[in-house]
């Protein structure tokens, strides 16, 4: 279920965003809950508990190297003022906010995109890099290969000021009654 948690601070959302890149959710789930086991007495760690925590620690929570090492840039961009407070993300718009915050190394635009959409709680973001999203656009429109990212900036211009409700839909056409076997009749034509 897609669920906002526009409580949350950007900071807190872009490192567990990093924590769920590119992994099933329950494994991401279970990273995170290693994580926030390091700091038992706090809710989320602060910048500067992440930055004075071992490589080691952060590692035995299931983290990568590189993982490791965005989730301390978004920490020390958190503590430079580079990750925006909750309030002044609020008054920026989403093309500043994506500039802004893929100068940290390791956040890419689809991150970006996520903070967005479940802590700024905007109603307008098209992931378009988003492979589910993409897939089900292809499925929807019966289109032999899945669509290039232009290809969904153009169609998601159909949908705005809702582009962030048909990201939703396009998300959940992997659950539609009889999607796999649709598919498999689809790819042998």
């Amino acid at each position: 279920m897609h669920q906002p948690e526009p409580a949350r601070e950007p900071y807190e959302a872009l490192v567990r965003a990093v924590a769920y890149q590119q992994l099933h959710a329950r494994a991401a789930d279970a990273i995170i809950g290693r994580f926030l086991d390091l700091y038992p007495e706090d809710a989320f760690p602060s910048p500067a508990q992440i930055l004075a925590s071992q490589f080691e620690e952060l590692r035995l929570c299931g983290f990568s190297t590189r993982k490791i090492s965005t989730i301390r840039s978004v920490a020390e961009g958190a503590l430079s003022g580079l990750v925006p407070t909750r309030d002044i993300a609020g008054e920026m718009s989403n093309d500043e906010l994506i500039a802004r915050l893929v100068a940290l190394p390791g956040i890419g635009r689809w991150t970006v995109e996520m903070l967005l959409i479940y802590t700024l709680d905007r109603i307008d973001v098209l992931p378009a890099d988003d492979f589910g999203v993409r897939e089900g656009y292809r499925f929807l429109k019966t289109l032999d290969t899945i669509p290039t990212r232009k290809a969904m900036e153009t169609a998601g211009m159909l949908c705005s000021p809702y582009r962030t409700v048909a990201s939703w839909y396009l998300w959940r056409v992997p659950s539609l009654p009889g999607y796999t076997k649709i598919k498999k009749r689809m790819k042998k034509g």
